[in-house]
Order: C-alpha cells, then structure tokens, then sequence
C-alpha cells in the first residue's frame, strides 16, 4: 500500500532530508586520501545527532554504521571500518536521517582526490541518470515511465543498470512501498500522485549488471571488481510535479 503523506508530514520529512543533505555538505569536506571509512561515519553521526535527528541505518536489521560508506567496486550497504581511502578511488556515502519519526534518504558518490576519465564518466552518467529519471516524476504519470528514462539514458551510454536493489517510497518507515526499479518498460504501475514521496536510487555499474554480497552480509559488490556508482534523492510528489526533499 502506497501512503500519501499530508504536508505536515512532507515538512517534516523536508527538514530531514535538510539534514541529510547538509550531512552530505558536511562529508565532503573531509573526503580525501588517508581518511577511513570510520571516521567518515562518525562524523556523520555525530553531526546527524547536533542537528536534533537520528541516523536511520543505525542498527536498522542490525546494521552496525550510522551511514553506508561503499568504495570503488562496493556498490552498497558498505559497513563502515577501517578501509583507507586512497586518490582515485570513488566513495558512495548513503545517508538517512529520522527527524520526528520521518526518514529523509539520500546517496552521492564522490571522487577522492583525481579520478581517471572512465571513472568520472561513470560518475556523471549515473548522476545525470538520476535526474533524467526525475523528470518523468510528475502527477498522473506512471511509476515506470521513472525506471524506463533511468535504463535507457545508462545503457545509451555503455554502462550497466543493477537490477537487484532498487528506489523505494519512504515516510515513517525508512522503506515503504511502491518498489522503484532503475529498469523497465514505460508506462507501468501505479500512478503519482501528489503527497507520495519517493527515494529514487540508480545503482550503475561500469562493467557487467551482476552483483553480489560479501560474507559480512551487507556488503554488495560488483562481481567483476569494476566500479560502481549511487545517486539518490527523495523526493514529494507535487501538484504540478515533484519536490527534492535532500537537496539544499
């Protein structure tokens, strides 16, 4: 079932995804070689906490970071620790924050120090993927037509759309129904409508589509040890289209 929420909720969850995307804001300024993934998550919590929210993915199904933090070839659910970032590696961060009981969710993969064309390529394609999906994000639209731009503006450009983890509505509970696939036919599913929020989350892989999880349980990698790359924003569906709920 598809829970619309009231503005009351909708600001509410646009003060959390404020602190998402300030969380964000906030990381970027220490991304850099020689930082570890440790140290990364504890700032986020810590500035998640300061700012009156609490870090969804803490202890979310006994995840033990506060945020996901997934290197190079880990697409998600990266388990904060000691792995040291060095330059040109690439770093997804996957934020959530629960502000007054409502979860904002947003994901942002970024480059430590210089990165290589492909590598930047990847960035830029799966970002552009992003919004390319948002634009279909309109009132009596159809939930795939999202998906659809999403899968046809990647495969155009060479890379690889994982099809095992997908976008998600989101509200009280941090994953709500509908389930939104970064792949498929246009025109299928349900249709928007205004006060459904959404957590749109294109997964792109450089090499092939196949992914796997490691023996911690969480982490999710690429198969062929290629990068990867995860965008995401939530979003509220307006009257007259959508709304960014993680962006500042």
């Amino acid at each position: 079932m598809i829970i619309t929420k009231t503005p009351r909720e909708i600001k509410l969850m646009r003060e959390a995804g404020r602190i998402v995307a300030m969380t964000h804001q906030e990381l970027q300024k220490h991304i850099q070689p020689g930082i570890t993934t440790k140290e990364l998550d504890n700032i986020a919590e810590r500035f998640i906490r300061q700012h009156g929210a609490h870090p969804s993915f803490l202890g979310y199904n006994g995840f033990s970071g506060s945020i996901c933090v997934s290197v190079n070839e880990e697409l998600v659910h990266g388990i904060p620790g000691d792995r040291v970032l060095n330059e040109g590696d690439i770093v997804s961060l996957d934020i959530g924050a629960q502000y007054n009981g409502y979860h904002g969710d947003s994901a942002w993969t970024y480059a430590v120090g210089r990165i290589n064309d492909e590598t930047q390529m990847l960035l830029d394609v799966t970002e552009k993927s992003l919004y390319m999906g948002l634009e279909q994000a309109r009132p009596g639209a159809r939930l795939s037509n999202i998906s659809h731009a999403i899968q046809t503006f990647v495969e155009a450009e060479g890379f690889s759309i994982v099809r095992e983890y997908v976008g998600h509505g989101i509200g009280l509970s941090l994953h709500e129904d509908p389930q939104i696939p970064n792949y498929g036919p246009p025109d299928k599913g349900p249709r928007l409508k205004p006060g459904m929020v959404l957590a749109v989350e294109p997964m792109v892989n450089a090499g092939s589509r196949y992914v796997k999880t490691l023996p911690d349980n969480w982490t999710v990698v690429t198969v062929d040890g290629k990068m990867c790359a995860h965008f995401e924003h939530t979003i509220a569906i307006t009257e007259t289209g959508f709304e960014i709920l993680t962006k500042l």
